[in-house]
């Protein structure tokens, strides 16, 4: 449905009184409502009712001024100047290629850093949900048959080196424990 809006080109005609009407709605609109069938992604052409010439360059132009007045931002004075002054037709287009291209190359920037957060986010999101599929798993799991006397076995044994690590001297009379043997220090 998108694609087929787009492809309509919503005809405004503009009559003497300024009025502007939008033949496709059926009813009247001001440059605000024309911005925003444009920012919808809408193609719109302008026409002169009576003569039917081709108004949309500058009625595009007025709503950037109009829209220009309500913010101190807007195109740069010597943009603005250096449009003037390039009153012939070959600078114009000069002009005109170069906004293009600076536009055209903004938006595949804009589209390339969306595209990016999208994979970022993505990537933060991957290693969260693993941890939570890891966390679900862990906790519904049963334990291992045999696992329990095996933590027995071992804290037995880490109680059992914990005391002879308490006993003082004991382990110099009696030898350094190489393996699971004893050796005398006198033997050596």
């Amino acid at each position: 449905m998108n694609a087929a809006k787009q492809a309509a080109v919503v005809q405004i005609k503009k009559y003497g009184n300024r009025r502007l009407y939008d033949t496709a709605g059926s009813c009247y609109v001001n440059l605000d409502d024309i911005a925003a069938l444009i920012r919808q992604g809408q193609q719109v052409q302008i026409v002169d009712a009576k003569t039917g010439q081709d108004l949309t360059r500058v009625t595009l132009t007025q709503i950037i001024t109009e829209d220009a007045k309500d913010k101190p931002t807007g195109l740069p004075l010597e943009l603005l100047r250096q449009l003037i002054i390039a009153s012939d037709e070959v600078q114009q287009e000069f002009v005109m290629w170069y906004l293009k291209s600076a536009f055209d190359s903004y938006q595949k920037v804009q589209d390339a850093v969306r595209n990016r957060l999208g994979e970022v986010q993505s990537a933060i999101l991957s290693p969260v949900e693993t941890m939570q599929r890891f966390l679900s798993a862990a906790t519904s799991a049963q334990p291992r048959a045999g696992a329990e006397p095996e933590l027995v076995a071992l804290r037995q044994r880490v109680a059992e080196l914990e005391a002879r690590l308490k006993k003082p001297g004991q382990g110099a009379r009696q030898g350094k424990i190489v393996g699971n043997k004893r050796r005398s220090r006198a033997k050596r």
